[in-house]
């Protein structure tokens, strides 16, 4: 067994906005988020727009749900649909971080999405009950001033209030639970399937079911040393996230070391028939992927590319990795290897959406001289340059020829806030 005695033990709240664009959007109708029937929508004006967000109750009394389309929602007068407005999302968020600044300072908040943030409450405890009365302080704040509802995780570090967030907390009548060490075989360990527990995905899944692991109570009593073996560092992660350990500081550094990733999908205006087409999208996505990872000094081994069938091919697809022998940032490397994966599993079918990531991670500073590409230093500086010219006059100041073709999306998109109608 774990000495939990030698792991320090925090405050640790992860609070996540309620159905977030669903009830920003109710709120500006005068409705009620948690009674209303409201669906956020990308484009009304197209039948196969896809659902961004629903409201609790759509979910409810009509089975709607983020990922549905437009023509299936039914026309029913109760039911409001509307467009999204990032802009305006994007400024309530920011109001609901400053709001968390009146409790604890800057230095202890963690903005993990628009939604969803980490707040370290150690240091106003003295002033405090309990982190539990922060919350039910911060939940009727929230409620009172901005119209909106909150959940809210409690635990002794990041990974346990993330846990406690979206295992029990979203289903509490207060809305608020707390996990603390002792809490973890009772509550986490019974967890199955494996995805249901934070950080682990469909792939790791079925990688651990094929060991014979089936349920998270598995996982933390599986030998280490074999986990290791078999995944490296990230069974060592594995195994202690297990048994609720995370050493992650707030600000400091990701709750998952070892998952980071840098990535872009993208649901496709229409659909694309012609794989030519989809080159040139999934050349776009390249771009946009090296960008965000050069952004953050990074450079990765491993590409994945998605492709799903449009729902006139019945749906499917693929999703395939390669790890490519160096590191890397530069568009190209990055695009090369994607066409690779496309060739190698495209089966000739309607394209409507693609994804690309990179991860195997590593600091820029980790790249590698190769001897065989002698010009490679001056390909990875290009892409810096690049970007400098992007972010002094905006992102359609350079563009690669595939944009200004129908293909392209990159030009339509450069209008949109977070891929949306602001």
């Amino acid at each position: 067994m774990i000495n939990y005695d030698q792991f320090p033990r925090h405050n640790i709240l992860c609070i996540d906005m309620k159905s977030f664009y669903a009830s920003v959007s109710a709120v500006i109708l005068g409705l009620d988020p948690l009674k209303c029937h409201l669906a956020v929508v990308g484009d009304k004006e197209r039948s196969g727009s896809v659902v961004l967000a629903a409201s609790p109750m759509l979910k409810k009394d009509f089975g709607i749900k983020t990922g549905n389309r437009l023509y299936e929602i039914p026309d029913d007068p109760r039911i409001h649909v509307v467009n999204p407005q990032m802009k305006l999302f994007l400024r309530v968020s920011t109001e609901i971080t400053r709001l968390f600044y009146t409790y604890v300072p800057e230095k202890d908040v963690h903005s993990y999405s628009i939604d969803e943030s980490f707040l370290k409450v150690d240091g106003i405890l003295r002033y405090w009950k309990s982190a539990e009365a922060v919350a039910e302080s911060i939940q009727d704040t929230l409620m009172r001033t901005m119209g909106l509802y909150c959940t809210v995780g409690i635990g002794d570090n990041m990974l346990q209030s993330k846990l406690c967030l979206d295992l029990e907390a979203k289903k509490a009548p207060s809305g608020i639970a707390r996990w603390r060490y002792e809490d973890i075989p009772e509550k986490l360990w019974p967890v199955r399937p494996l995805s249901k527990m934070w950080g682990i995905g469909g792939r790791m899944e079925r990688n651990l079911n094929r060991m014979g692991i089936s349920s998270v109570g598995a996982l933390a009593n599986y030998p280490l040393e074999a986990l290791e073996k078999k995944f490296g560092v990230m069974g060592n992660q594995l195994y202690h996230h297990a048994h609720g350990i995370d050493l992650s500081e707030i600000g400091v550094a990701p709750i998952v070391q070892g998952q980071i990733s840098f990535g872009k999908s993208q649901i496709l205006m229409r659909d694309y028939p012609d794989p030519k087409e989809v080159k040139a999208v999934i050349l776009e996505i390249c771009e946009e992927v090296a960008r965000r990872t050069r952004t953050a000094g990074k450079v990765g081994r491993t590409i994945s590319l998605g492709i799903g069938y449009s729902r006139d091919e019945l749906g499917g697809g693929f999703h395939r990795s390669r790890t490519m022998e160096s590191p890397t940032n530069v568009t190209m490397k990055l695009y090369n290897t994607c066409l690779e994966l496309f060739d190698q599993f495209y089966t000739g079918k309607t394209v409507r959406s693609i994804s690309v990531s990179l991860s195997n991670i590593l600091d820029d500073s980790y790249q590698q001289l190769d001897l065989f590409e002698p010009d490679a230093e001056k390909k990875r500086i290009l892409g810096y340059v690049m970007d400098g010219i992007r972010y002094k006059y905006g992102r359609t100041a350079l563009l690669r020829a595939v944009s200004y073709t129908k293909a392209g999306t990159a030009l339509e998109r450069a209008g949109l806030t977070g891929g949306h109608k602001s």
